[in-house]
């Protein structure tokens, strides 16, 4: 029996909206890659980009469980000596671009290299509830209803 090797143009790529109000952010990111690097379907191939396409909404209503709203911290370096910049993630959520903590964790989530990035320009993250990929009549995921523990329960 041969093993099956999919071709770029044999791959049948779907959209997928995904809801993020009050889902974990970990969780969350975890679904997504998996879905971005095609790993749900019987006929993925590693070296293929074989994902969906993925929209998120409410990308600034994740949630984080624990202290780490406080604790983590997402680091970079200017490039210039002594220039390592911090921020937390509390920050990051309050900021300018809430979605990049979601879009960090994601991409943090798939292997380095070209077809990786390839892959990550599949994911549309979007801070509000409206979206402008209404033409393409995506399929809604609800991760909430997948594990109870993807919703961060009051303690």
């Amino acid at each position: 029996m041969k093993t099956y090797s999919a071709k770029p143009g044999e791959i049948e790529k779907k959209w997928v909206l995904i809801d993020a109000e009050g889902v974990v952010l970990g969780r969350l990111a975890s679904i997504i890659a998996t879905r971005l690097r095609g790993k749900h379907k019987p006929g993925y191939t590693p070296h293929v980009d074989c994902g969906d396409n993925i929209i998120v909404v409410n990308a600034d209503k994740v949630v984080l469980t624990g202290n780490k709203l406080k604790d983590k911290k997402y680091y970079w370096h200017t490039g210039h000596p002594g220039g390592i910049k911090e921020r937390t993630a509390e920050k990051m959520l309050g900021g300018k671009r809430p979605a990049r903590a979601l879009e960090l964790a994601v991409k943090r989530m798939l292997p380095g290299g070209p077809l990786s990035r390839r892959q990550m320009k599949n994911l549309r993250l979007y801070a509000g509830p409206e979206h402008p990929h209404e033409a393409q009549n995506p399929e809604v995921l609800d991760v909430k209803a997948m594990n109870a523990k993807n919703t961060r329960r009051a303690d």
